[in-house]
């Protein structure tokens, strides 16, 4: 266990429903390249696709994104997709056959800043004990206005981009441009 005392702190849990018709494949794509345009390592880290019953199959994503900030801050977010009652529907757009999803799905998005994550401050010794407090009182107040509110507000934009994607909000969020991206 680190000494820092700002160490791991997480948000809250974000979650996004819905029923009915959707493009499973171009909504996994999207998030990850979400993930990638912002600079984040892409780990699936779990899939699980249980054998379907009459209502349709269920399955269980969880991706993480991670991004090391600093030498002394690094961001985790946290997806698990969960589908059930799954079930493939040919529908005809533009002309053209399309394969959807017909089902319902929950995207639940949790992120954690972790402060240390390299474990600097970690051990019992008095001088280890007194850096970590010295630096705590320098980087203290900068941590969570910026790093743990930046955090924030880029997951506020990835859950905004899943609702676009279902089409339940308007096509732009109130905090769109907060960090000073397009």
């Amino acid at each position: 266990m680190a000494n820092f005392p700002y160490s791991n702190q997480s948000g809250p849990s974000m979650r996004v429903r819905y029923n009915g018709l959707f493009d499973f494949d171009t909504l996994y794509a999207a998030l990850i390249d979400w993930g990638k345009n912002y600079g984040y390592k892409v780990h699936e880290k779990q899939y699980k696709h249980k054998i379907p019953s009459p209502k349709g199959a269920e399955q269980e994503i969880k991706i993480d994104f991670l991004k090391n900030v600093t030498d002394f801050v690094k961001y985790t977010i946290l997806i698990h997709i969960h589908v059930w009652d799954m079930t493939e529907v040919k529908v005809d757009v533009d002309g053209r056959k399309k394969q959807l999803t017909n089902a319902r799905i929950e995207v639940k998005i949790d992120y954690i800043v972790d402060v240390d994550w390299q474990r600097k401050f970690k051990g019992d010794g008095w001088l280890i004990k007194k850096m970590s407090t010295w630096y705590a009182q320098i980087m203290g107040p900068n941590i969570e206005s910026t790093y743990f509110d930046g955090l924030h507000y880029r997951v506020i934009n990835l859950q905004s981009m899943v609702k676009k994607y279902f089409d339940m909000q308007s096509k732009a969020h109130p905090y769109e441009g907060y960090l000073g991206e397009n």
